[in-house]
């Protein structure tokens, strides 16, 4: 394979981790975006000897184009809307208001189901690793950045393997340092970067939560790899 492509989710948190081995001596938590992002952050948990867990976040996409996302709302109730999009296709304040409801109730469904009773992880004053399996616009990780940075941690990293240059750079601003290993201009698509792309089931997601409260194993050796980028806000 590639040193430019990943296999999949488990090779991408394998090689994210060799690039945040630093940060075990700082005893982390690896907070991860279901879906996706869960399997990376796992092989990141693993290799830190730290534990995992989720944040949950649903796009707002149009009603006519679920695709097309005009913001988020994460755990917590925090929203972040891109006001120039919702003005350029014209969607109404009522309209705006009965789609977030919509996926607030959503967060709520998600968030009993990935972590049932168990509280939100506590983050005050730790050093949280964001995970996910890629950034394309940016608009979930933005209300995620936001509603960890409510809760006041020591030191909020954002890591994934692949993201858009100009979206990374923004979210940059609202982070301490970022990591990512492949900015391709020419992203299009996060799957494209991967040659095993294939949708994460929840079953999927609940297993490895449940791995990764365990006691974590001794910390393997992991090879640094090429191609990452860093940024320190």
């Amino acid at each position: 394979m590639s040193r430019l492509r990943f296999r999949d989710r488990e090779d991408a948190g394998l090689r994210l981790a060799s690039e945040l081995r630093g940060y075990a001596k700082d005893s982390p938590i690896v907070i991860a975006l279901p879906r996706g992002g869960v399997p990376v952050g796992f092989e990141i948990a693993r290799a830190l000897g730290a534990p995992l867990d989720i944040w949950v976040v649903r796009k707002i996409g149009v009603p006519w184009h679920q695709e097309l996302g005009v913001g988020a709302i994460a755990e917590g109730g925090q929203l972040y809307i891109s006001r120039p999009l919702i003005e350029q296709i014209g969607l109404t304040g009522l309209e705006l208001a009965q789609m977030t409801e919509t996926k607030r109730r959503e967060v709520e469904e998600r968030v009993r189901l990935f972590r049932g009773d168990r509280p939100r992880p506590s983050l005050r004053g730790r050093t949280v690793l964001l995970v996910d399996d890629g950034i394309a616009t940016g608009g979930t990780m933005r209300a995620v950045i936001e509603a960890i940075r409510a809760e006041g941690p020591k030191q909020l990293v954002l890591a994934v393997p692949v993201a858009a240059p100009d979206t990374l750079s923004e979210l940059g601003q609202l982070v301490d340092r970022v990591v990512c290993l492949l900015t391709p201009t020419d992203l299009h698509a996060i799957g494209l970067w991967y040659d095993d792309f294939t949708q994460v089931p929840d079953e999927e997601v609940l297993r490895l939560l449940e791995r990764a409260r365990r006691a974590p194993p001794p910390l393997p050796s992991v090879k640094p790899g090429p191609g990452v980028s860093h940024a320190r806000r």
